[in-house]
């Protein structure tokens, strides 16, 4: 089977950034936002159980409207991402901003009326059959609104975050865009975005690594005032938002976004700094065997080993097919849709964004997976990754709007799971003890990855913020915060850092998202509890797998654990589990290396 590289967008809106139809579906967006929030300014907090009809339809004609903008927004995601000229494109993302600004500002006046509601009406309110499957996200949502501020005050704060707040996250965007890098591989020089330069530090040429890393430092380091200016504004709007509603804890938005508690996360750090010793014998050992005391930020992501093996991507295509079968028919045959169907944008070409994503159409019913594949195990790795996100999203296609919205922890639950079967199959199926150890080696820095990088990411951050609450936070300290945070977090194995991460890494300028670190290990350390138990189970627990996904937007993650895996996540116990199935990988690592 031979399978496109290039998605489909035609199918949504045909024409692009110049499409028209897009032009009369925002356009008709923006007449429903404005009919909606006019409804909103006459509609009066409920005083008895008979307004439950007013409520529903109003939560109707606001998932409704969340549906449009979220098809728009998807499908210009994508225009921005395959082509980071495009400049129409840019100009509507900036529209659509807008819109979603009216719009949280009309919702934010539903919110508020629902939690002035006396609580025995409310409570009849919850009850009434129209209501009471929205239950959960009713509750959570008033629970929220009596934490903000009036609703007059939250409207001015969505309206000025467009030209404040999210403008200096696009402005980032923009500034990346236009940076190119001068690099030479096999002799030629060649100049490459962001995206394709980052994908050169896994190259087995420890020279062309260096050369990519001092040339990426260097680009960087270029650009480091309008980074710290960008930084510190996004973090500056945040902590004036928290300060004005009296949160004092930086994390409290991110916690309640991703509907846990602060002591899961303390045990989850606690459990995976408890462990850190059997992931610095494989730092130690991966610096021996490329004749380093130590190794360098740009060796990270290499292989010690030639591993020649390079899959093609419809190769790549059928490995993931195959592996999805053993434990979900149902995931398999999605997948063969979405590369049927060219759902995915994979091809090694310049202009691209840097990184890989899934974002979803959600009035069509599906999704769309952007990455740049070159044909690793790990970009198949990626690969599937990205399907875990589309599946998650797929299962969830029947059910109610107000009951989809799950948070960024666990949607990396889906993901990673996903992942975790290919690189898991790679390894089983690896064509020599070479082959074996550098597949090993793959998925070891995975655990690396989720368990020092992104704590990496997760200790600057939450310092960062700290500072930034006396003020203005320089280049150099942002170069500082990086360097200390990374050091700490690899327990002081690594020889050079990168002290620019502070504005290479996306995540860090995302507006939609605060703290888009820490739901990655969780869902990577969530996943392994799955994964293990679809291991003893096979495919019998298909169903409990979907079931599962199906409940992600419906209640806390703490609750979830408890009703899918019996688990407790508050304690360190439940993360040490998964711990120890990556530390089995190491010990074998370190027995084939020995």
């Amino acid at each position: 089977m031979s399978y496109s590289q290039i998605w489909d967008l035609d199918v949504f809106f045909e024409g692009g950034s110049d499409s028209p139809q897009l032009r009369t579906h925002l356009d008709e967006t923006k007449i429903k936002v404005d009919q909606f929030a006019g409804k909103l300014q006459t509609f009066e907090t409920p005083a008895t159980q008979s307004a439950a009809g007013s409520v529903a339809q109003l939560l109707e004609e606001g998932s409704t409207i969340q549906l449009q903008i979220g098809q728009a927004s998807g499908f210009i995601s994508c225009l921005e991402a395959q082509d980071m000229n495009d400049t129409q494109a840019n100009t509507l993302r900036s529209e659509v901003t807008q819109i979603v600004a009216t719009f949280r500002s009309a919702f934010n006046s539903l919110e508020q009326k629902l939690a002035n509601t006396d609580q025995t009406v409310w409570d009849q309110l919850i009850q009434d059959k129209q209501l009471s499957d929205f239950r959960f996200v009713l509750e959570e949502w008033r629970a929220k609104a009596k934490e903000q501020l009036s609703e007059d005050e939250e409207s001015l704060i969505s309206a000025l975050s467009v030209d404040g707040y999210h403008a200096w996250g696009q402005m980032y965007n923009t500034i990346v865009g236009q940076m190119t890098i001068r690099v030479t591989v096999e002799g030629k020089e060649k100049e490459l975005s962001v995206g394709q330069a980052n994908n050169l530090l896994s190259h087995e040429d420890s020279a062309v690594r260096k050369e990519v890393y001092e040339k990426l430092e260097e680009a960087w380091k270029s650009k480091e005032a309008l980074f710290a200016r960008t930084l510190n504004h996004l973090a500056g709007f945040r902590l004036n938002v928290y300060q004005k509603r009296g949160w004092e804890n930086v994390l409290k938005e991110p916690l309640d976004y991703n509907r846990m508690q602060q002591e899961t996360l303390d045990a989850m750090w606690g459990a995976i700094t408890k462990h850190k010793t059997t992931f610095v014998k494989f730092l130690e050992r991966k610096a021996k065997l490329m004749g380093k005391e130590q190794l360098d930020w740009y060796d990270l992501n290499a292989s010690t080993q030639d591993n020649n093996q390079k899959l093609s991507y419809d190769e790549g295509a059928e490995f993931i097919l195959k592996h999805f079968q053993t434990f979900s028919p149902k995931m398999a045959d999605f997948a063969k849709m979405a590369f049927e169907d060219r759902w995915i944008e994979a091809e090694d070409r310049s202009g691209k964004r840097p990184g890989g994503f899934c974002t979803g159409l959600p009035l069509s019913n599906q999704s769309r997976i952007f990455m740049t594949y070159s044909g690793s195990m790990s970009n198949v790795a990626t690969l599937a990754h990205e399907l875990g996100h589309a599946y998650h999203s797929y299962v969830l296609r029947d059910v109610h709007p107000l009951n989809r919205r799950y948070a960024m922890n666990v949607a990396e639950t889906a993901s990673t799971f996903a992942e975790m079967i290919v690189a898991d199959a790679s390894v089983k199926e690896a064509q020599s003890e070479e082959n074996k150890i550098a597949l090993l080696e793959d998925k070891i820095q995975r655990s690396v990855a989720f368990f020092m990088n992104i704590h990496s990411r997760f200790l600057f951050e939450t310092r960062f913020y700290e500072e930034r609450k006396n003020g203005f936070v320089t280049a150099d300290r942002l170069n500082a915060l990086t360097d200390e945070a990374q050091r700490e977090a690899y327990v002081d194995t690594i020889a050079t850092t990168s002290p620019s991460y502070w504005s290479n890494k996306l995540h860090f300028h995302i507006t939609g998202v605060p703290f888009y670190n820490f739901p990655y290990t969780f869902g990577y350390l969530f996943s392994l509890a799955i994964y293990a138990k679809a291991l003893e189970e096979g495919t019998d627990y298909e169903d409990q797998y979907i079931a599962l996904l199906q409940d992600t937007a419906r209640m806390t993650t703490e609750d979830l654990a408890k009703k899918h895996l019996g688990a407790d996540i508050t304690k360190e116990d439940f993360w040490e589990k998964g711990i120890a199935l990556c530390e089995k990988d190491v010990e074998e690592y370190l027995r084939l290396t020995d």
